[in-house]
This record gives C-alpha cells, sequence and structure tokens, in this order.
C-alpha cells in the first residue's frame, strides 16, 4: 500500500514537472512556426530541445530581488500558492482505467475549487509588490477570476449530472460519444472559462504588458518570476486535461485499454496546441470585453446547458 501511494506521488510529480516543459517548448516552436520564423534552434542542437532547461538555468542564475517597500513574506510566498493548487490538481485527473493519484467521490468538487485557487495568488503578488501596475493587474486578475469561476462550475455540474457522479474516473466511465454533441455546449464554456482562469491570451488583461508593464509579475524576476511562468504551464496542461476527462471522453479510444493513458496525452496535448493557437491569433480583449462575455455569453449558455441535461437526465 505505501510503495503503491510512493509510485503514485513520484508519477505526479513527473507529470507536474515534465509535461509542462513540453507545452512550453512545444508553445515556443509552435508559435514560430505559426509567424514565419525559426524559433529556439541552438540549445540542445537539434532544434533547440532544450531551449526550456537552458531558460530555467537562466532564471536561477538571476539576483532574487524583492522590491524594499513590497510585503515581503507575502511577495516570497505567491509563487507557491500559484502553483501547489494545480500539483494538487494533477492528483485527481485519471490517466487511464485505474491510473489516478487519488479517486475521491466528491474528485469534480475539489478539483474545481483547487483551480479558483489561483485569484488568491494574483492577489498576494500584485498587493504585495507595492506597485500601482502590479496592483491595477491583481485586481483585473481577481474579477476575471472571480467572474469565469461561476460558467466554469456550471458546465462541470452539468457533465456531472449527465453522468451521475463527481468521480473524474467515474465520468469517464459513464461517457457517450453522442456527449459530444449533448455537451458540446458545456464544453466550449468550460474550455473557454479555464483559459481565463489561467489567465491566457486572449484572457491575459491582467498582464498586459502595453499598459501595465508586465501586470501583476511585474516586480518579479529569478527563480520566482519562472515559477509563475511554470504555473501559467501546468495551468494549461491542467485545464486541457480536466476537458478530456470530462468531455471528450479521457482514455476512451480504438484499440485495447491498456492504451488509454496514450489517447488521454493525445487529447491533452492537442487542447494545449489549440491554447497555443489562440495565443497567436487572438488579440487581447478589452477588461470590459472580458466581462460581458462571461456575463452575456457563458453564463446564459451554461445555465442553458445545466437545465437541458438535467432534463434528459431525469427523462432517462
Amino acid at each position: 500500500m505505501v510503495l503503491e501511494a510512493l509510485v503514485k506521488l513520484v508519477a505526479v510529480l513527473a507529470a507536474f514537472l515534465v509535461l509542462p516543459l513540453l507545452v512550453g517548448q512545444t508553445e515556443h516552436k509552435l508559435m514560430a512556426h505559426m509567424q514565419g520564423r525559426l524559433g529556439p534552434m541552438h540549445a540542445g542542437r537539434f532544434h533547440g530541445w532544450a531551449q526550456l532547461i537552458a531558460d530555467g538555468v537562466k532564471f536561477a542564475q538571476k539576483e532574487d530581488l524583492v522590491p524594499d517597500a513590497a510585503d515581503k513574506p507575502v511577495f516570497k510566498l505567491a509563487p507557491a500558492v500559484a502553483l501547489l493548487p494545480y500539483l494538487l490538481v494533477i492528483l485527481f485527473i485519471p490517466l487511464g482505467p485505474g491510473l489516478v493519484g487519488a479517486d475521491l467521490e466528491a474528485g469534480l468538487f475539489i478539483v474545481v475549487a483547487l483551480v479558483g485557487v489561483g485569484v488568491i495568488a494574483v492577489l498576494m503578488a500584485g498587493w504585495s509588490s507595492a506597485n500601482k501596475y502590479a496592483l491595477v493587474g491583481a485586481l483585473r486578475g481577481a474579477a476575471q477570476l472571480m467572474a469565469y469561476e461561476l460558467p466554469l462550475v456550471l458546465a462541470a455540474a452539468s457533465v456531472a449530472v449527465a453522468a451521475g457522479t463527481l468521480s473524474l474516473p467515474g465520468i469517464v466511465e459513464s461517457w457517450n460519444p453522442w456527449w459530444l454533441l449533448w455537451q458540446a455546449p458545456a464544453a466550449l464554456v468550460f474550455f473557454t472559462a479555464g483559459l481565463a482562469e489561467i489567465r491566457r491570451p486572449p484572457f491575459d488583461a491582467p498582464i498586459a504588458d502595453s499598459e501595465l508593464v508586465f501586470g501583476y509579475l511585474t516586480e518579479y524576476a529569478g527563480l520566482r518570476f519562472a515559477l509563475l511562468l511554470l504555473a501559467e504551464y501546468v495551468g494549461i496542461v491542467v485545464i486541457a486535461a480536466l476537458t478530456t476527462v470530462l468531455f471528450l471522453g479521457g482514455w476512451k479510444g480504438p484499440g485495447p485499454e491498456s492504451l488509454g493513458w496514450l489517447w488521454t496525452l493525445l487529447k491533452t496535448g492537442a487542447l494545449s496546441m489549440v491554447v497555443i493557437w489562440l495565443r497567436v491569433s487572438w488579440p487581447r480583449l478589452r477588461v470590459d470585453q472580458i466581462q460581458a462575455l462571461c456575463w452575456k455569453g457563458l453564463v446564459p449558455i451554461a445555465l442553458a446547458q445545466l437545465v437541458l441535461t438535467t432534463t434528459v437526465a431525469l427523462a432517462l
């Protein structure tokens, strides 16, 4: 029992450390191809495969600066608060049949709650920096994250009602291909709200380098800045994996169930590429546009989908 727990813990830590680096490297190269340039080519020789590692070494060697007027304990703790929830979320995401760190009956509830913790890290980073640009970015981030939490939860509730369980492996077991049509609006809402939750373009108003220097990240440097960037890439993996598990059947696909882990990774990778594509192709939304999309678009769609799902579930 102890050995099994240790193996699962090591696997989760490996996924936590490796998958975001793969997504980051893919973003470098995919954006380069989309924009007609080479991208990283030298670090590691073969197509710059070691660029993310080189960046990590560079950040680790930089001086650790803390503003004189900053609230130093809060400033230093913010990167850890940004990263830890995503590490815990990965514990609950099933990779295949029986391949999950922790299978709890209320797994979906816990996962959604943990994803929402990101707003605390944003507020901590912005407020403690003693910088007006960082504070404005933090307030933008808080308003955005608190708004998009509602459609995220409503969309997740829709698929939970359809499956009749809050267990993530249980949802995958209950999934049917016709859910691709039946739950498509909820999937779109969940994925869009997830992008806003992790502050990825076009929902990157809390950073908005053309307006706020670098938003709530302005005063960070060195390893702490790298950890906050890592949190963004882990967030991409988490949102893509949750969308895969909830709406795309997780490990289900052609072939034996023993290859289910491969299907989960392929679907997660494909959705991560969509996230990267959106960064390249969509302009940043204004703060008012972000709020309007949430309250006038996503929330009504999510509510309508939840009512439809509940009605169908009761009829069956």
